[in-house]
């Protein structure tokens, strides 16, 4: 079935969708891209560093980051140098997969989009390398670190239905529960009967 991009929005926890383990998209076609540029206009109007498929109701195994290197646009140096902790514009990662990460892990302070005013620490590796395919079809392989892996492993936990509650340190989840049950309590009061 067709999907209208402007009909999407960003979907809250406990949405089904959020606990949904994405498809990979078989072909890159307008409609992902059109998907796709809607969901930068969502992470933008969201303040956000990324979004995941699954946070605008699709199982499609598609995210979009950007973590801008400084306030200064022309400041670039972090995006020369192997690994990248930055991105220039928007970027569009489809289908994408990780390669073996680091051992090592950095605990910090996240949020997300789809978790309102819900933050905890969550322990990732420092970097990354990534495996995508980019709007034009092509297929690419980058190595992050910094924020902009940090971003991406979050939105990869997106993909395969993870969330940062089921990441989170314990004392963290426990300090967040009543936040967790009233999102819970809104969901159901909107919920059709």
């Amino acid at each position: 079935m067709p999907v209208d991009p402007a009909t999407l929005y960003l979907v809250t926890y406990p949405h089904p969708a959020l606990r949904v383990r994405s498809k990979p998209i078989d072909k890159v076609t307008d409609e992902v891209r059109a998907v796709a540029l809607r969901m930068i206009e969502l992470m933008k109007e969201e303040e956000g560093i990324g979004l995941a498929a699954n946070q605008v109701g699709l199982a499609w195994r598609l995210f979009v980051a950007h973590v801008p290197d400084s306030d200064d646009p022309a400041d670039d140096r972090s995006l020369l140098t192997d690994p990248i902790s930055a991105t220039r514009s928007p970027t569009v990662y489809i289908n994408p997969v990780f390669s073996l990460p680091q051992r090592d892990l950095v605990p910090f302070d996240e949020g997300c989009l789809s978790l309102p005013d819900i933050r905890g620490e969550v322990r990732r590796p420092s970097q990354v390398t990534l495996t995508y395919t980019d709007l034009e079809g092509h297929r690419a392989t980058l190595r992050a670190s910094g924020l902009l892996a940090r971003c991406w492993q979050h939105e990869m936990d997106h993909l395969d239905g993870t969330l940062i509650i089921d990441r989170m340190l314990q004392i963290d989840r426990m300090k967040n529960r009543a936040a967790i049950r009233d999102l819970e309590e809104r969901y159901e009061r909107k919920k059709p009967l």
